[in-house]
Parts: C-alpha cells; structure tokens; sequence
C-alpha cells in the first residue's frame, strides 16, 4: 500500500494539474520507495533511487530499474519524495536540478508532518514554482530548471560533516551530526580482549567499527553491514583497520550473512519511520546469533525501556548488563 506522501507526488498527474510525461520519456525518482501506483497513461521510462536497502529491494521485486544513488544527467524530468530530514530533501532537489534538461520538470512532495510546507517555501524563495497542490495530508510543488543557481545555493547550506574531526557524515544519515549518545556508551564498553574476526551489525557511517580498529589490537577481520548505502559510503571513508575492513550493504533482516564472528557489535534501530517498533531490534538480535561462532560474543546497546532481556535469554547461552545510564543500556552475551 502506498504511503500518504507518494500518492501526493502523483496526484498533480491524476488531476490534470500536470501533463503526462511523453511515452519513452526519461523521469529520474529520487527517494522512491515501494508501493507507488502510476496513474493511468503514466508511460515514462522511470529511474529510481534509493539507498535504504530494503526499500531497495522491495522495488528491484517489483520490476522497476532502481539504484542506489543516482547517475547520469539528460533526464526529461524528475520526481522528488521528500522525507523528514531537511538537508536530504534540499539535497535531493540540487541533485534532481542538476541532472534534468534545461526546461525539465521537477516535482517535489512530502508530508505535512514531515515539513513539506517550510521546504516549498525555501524552495521558492530560491526559484520560481509554477504551482503547489495540497492532497493526502501532503503538498506537491513543482518548477521548471533554470540555470545552477538554486542548485549552489542548496548544496553550499547543506555541506557535509566532520563529526569530532574525525568522521565524514553528510544530512539523512542516523545522527549525522554527533556521535550518538548509546553508540558512545557502547564503545565505552567494549570488551578489553576483542579481536578475532568481528562485525559491526548497523554500522551506519563506521564510529563503533573505527573504535573497534582503534582498540582492539587482535583483530584478523573487521566488516560493516549496513542498511543505509551512503552511511556506509562514509563508513569506507572513516573506518581503516589492518587487515582492511569490508563493507556490506545489506538488509540483515532478510539477506543471509555468509561469515561467522568472533564477536559482534551492535547499536540496533528500533524504530521504522516514527513508530517505535522493538520487534527490529530482537530481530537483530536473532541475526547476530545466526552469524556468531559457537562461543562468540555479542555487545550491543540498546534504549533502557526496550525489553531485549527476554530474546537474548532464549538466543544466547549467557547475557549480562555491564551498563546503564538514564537512557541506554550495555549488554554482553555470549552464544
């Protein structure tokens, strides 16, 4: 079922508000996530873009052409679905103008809650929109490219990061503007004797993995899994270990791990967009057992509300608490 946000992005189309696109025509889609419909006629040939693994995926299963970041320029138009991360969604519109034909349209949506009315009004103080729509509790905006202008403009607010001078982040990454506080807690807890081969399970852009390289003096192997494609692009860029790491881009929740760890480290999400879901984190949790050695170790954080105690009991030999602070706490357990 399609999300209140893509219908918005479409309806201008369904409405007449908007021409089709002519048949064969190249439309870039960035920020496309599964379940779309195409209104009727809607013949284009459609390039879409996401780095969010499964959604990746989802959209590879249902026939469509999808990468995970966007190439090539000449298109004939582009669609932009806008999220909650403001300097994602200014981004993905430099790129969506950098990357059409001169006079190509651009069409933007997102949802009310998630902040579409302040990007339409930044995008116009930027450029001329032809026009905006407001439908499923979201708005479409919609311009016509001329000239970089607007697209400097944006990338120059949105630059990437150096997070403590150490850590390349850039805008839509899990908190790409500081080290995040469980993360933190987590690598103030780390085993003195880790080593072997060991995985960081949620890498996002490498901080646990860089630590583990920085402290762990036995290490044969260290390798990322991560979800997120461009966290795990930085992750290459932050993260150097002797051997050298690998890097996974993977959906550990439905993608088999084919190595088997020492130990594991592990910040799980636990929410899927804003609804706290606790069900990821166990299910992570049963990942890392999978992928561990007889014997092998899993370290992970997690929020203190969240009730992991009972899966790690019925998945692991052994589990203890090492930490705790007002927010998070630290566990070890053995397999």
């Amino acid at each position: 079922m399609a999300s209140e946000p893509l219908k918005t992005l479409f309806f201008p189309f369904e409405a007449e508000a908007l021409p089709l696109p002519r048949k064969g025509a190249h439309v870039l889609f960035l920020g496309a996530e599964p379940g779309f419909r195409l209104p009727a006629g809607f013949d284009a040939a459609l390039h879409l873009v996401q780095g969010f693994r499964p959604h990746f995926r989802a959209l590879q299963a249902a026939g469509y052409t999808v990468a995970p970041q966007a190439e090539g320029s000449g298109f004939d138009a582009a669609l932009v679905l806008a999220g909650r991360h403001r300097g994602q969604n200014e981004l993905r519109i430099a790129e969506a103008i950098e990357r059409v034909v001169p006079g190509g349209l651009i069409v933007v949506a997102g949802g009310k809650d998630d902040g579409i009315d302040s990007l339409r009004k930044r995008i116009d103080a930027l450029l001329s929109l032809e026009a905006h729509l407001p439908k499923h509790h979201g708005v479409a905006f919609w311009f016509r490219r001329a000239g970089m202008d607007a697209a400097r403009a944006l990338r120059a607010a949105n630059p990437d990061l150096v997070v403590e001078g150490r850590f390349r982040t850039a805008p839509g990454m899990f908190s790409f503007d500081r080290i995040d506080a469980g993360s933190k807690l987590l690598a103030a807890h780390l085993p003195d004797n880790l080593g072997g081969n060991v995985a960081d399970f949620c890498a996002g852009w490498g901080y646990l993995a860089a630590e583990v390289a920085e402290r762990s003096k036995g290490l044969s192997g260290l390798d990322l899994y991560e979800a997120d494609f461009e966290a795990l692009e930085a992750a290459r860029i932050n993260v150097h270990a002797d051997p050298g790491p690998r890097f996974f881009w993977t959906d550990l929740l439905t993608e088999a791990v084919e190595r088997r760890y020492d130990a594991i480290i592990m910040n799980p999400p636990f929410h899927s967009g804003r609804a706290a879901e606790p069900g990821i984190g166990a299910d992570m949790i049963r990942a890392a057992s999978k992928s561990l050695k007889p014997a092998g170790r899993l370290v992970m954080v997690a929020n203190r509300q969240l009730p992991y105690e009972q899966v790690l009991a019925a998945t692991f030999s052994s589990h203890v608490e090492v930490a705790r602070d007002g927010m998070f706490k630290v566990f070890w357990a053995r397999r």
